[in-house]
């Protein structure tokens, strides 16, 4: 695991706009395509807008990159809470990304069917591969959830499916996610973790006892590829660096 503090939110998406777009130009050498699993929400978001400005745009072939969800919520693709929506909006349609490589988490059929449907493609993808995603972009939310999974519930414990399904109470609506077995088999995974908000929990994801039912974050630890926490200075405040 490699740790990487910035002085601030702005400062972090620098740093990781830098990484990713050196990162893609480096597997592309060796490579034709990349896989790169975007994460939603807020946090993301200025680093998806530095990525589709220059210099960064230029220095990646956007048309090799083959873009793909962590999670989803089952709203639709119109709603502000739409994570592909998001992505579309700040990256997608300004850096010239091809349709038939954007594989988003269908919100327009069941999510069961949606969840079946995305782990058909993954299989098809990286079945026989000694790697899944190149990368995968993932955040952690003050309670250590990551992805769709949320500490104390069964999604946690799934160790078989690489894609699923479930009803979250907490917020009244369906949920679609990558789970840790098909996180684990990636090449690469980045976390971003901004604010003091997140202090405490980033210090026990990171140097605490393991409990993954508390802090679903911990399951997040490829076997075979890189990890990385890119986080500003009040999110590690807590760390012992």
């Amino acid at each position: 695991m490699e740790l990487h503090i910035a002085k601030d939110t702005q400062q972090l998406s620098e740093n990781l706009a830098a990484f990713i777009s050196q990162y893609i130009q480096e597997v592309l050498q060796q490579q034709d395509r990349f896989t790169f699993a975007l994460s939603g929400g807020n946090t993301p978001k200025a680093l998806y807008a530095l990525l589709a400005k220059e210099p960064y745009v230029n220095m990646i072939d956007w048309k090799k990159v083959h873009f793909f969800w962590g999670d989803e919520r089952a709203v639709p693709f119109e709603d502000s809470r739409n994570n592909a929506r998001m992505a579309y909006d700040v990256l997608l349609d300004k850096v010239g990304a091809l349709p038939e490589n954007i594989f988003v988490m269908r919100t327009d059929i069941e999510p069961e069917a949606a969840a079946a449907e995305y782990e058909k493609t993954l299989h098809e993808y990286f079945d026989g591969k000694p790697n899944t995603f190149d990368l995968v972009l993932l955040g952690m939310g003050d309670d250590g959830h990551t992805l769709s999974l949320f500490p104390g519930l069964p999604i946690v414990h799934e160790r078989k499916a690489w894609v699923k399904a479930f009803w979250l109470e907490a917020q009244a609506m369906y949920r679609i996610t990558l789970t840790a077995p098909v996180t684990n088999l990636s090449a690469c995974v980045v976390f971003m973790a901004t604010g003091a908000g997140k202090a405490l929990t980033l210090k026990s994801v990171i140097d605490g006892a393991t409990d993954p039912d508390k802090f679903p974050s911990q399951l997040i630890r490829p076997e075979n590829g890189q990890l990385h926490w890119f986080v500003d200075e009040a999110a590690a405040e807590a760390l012992q660096v």
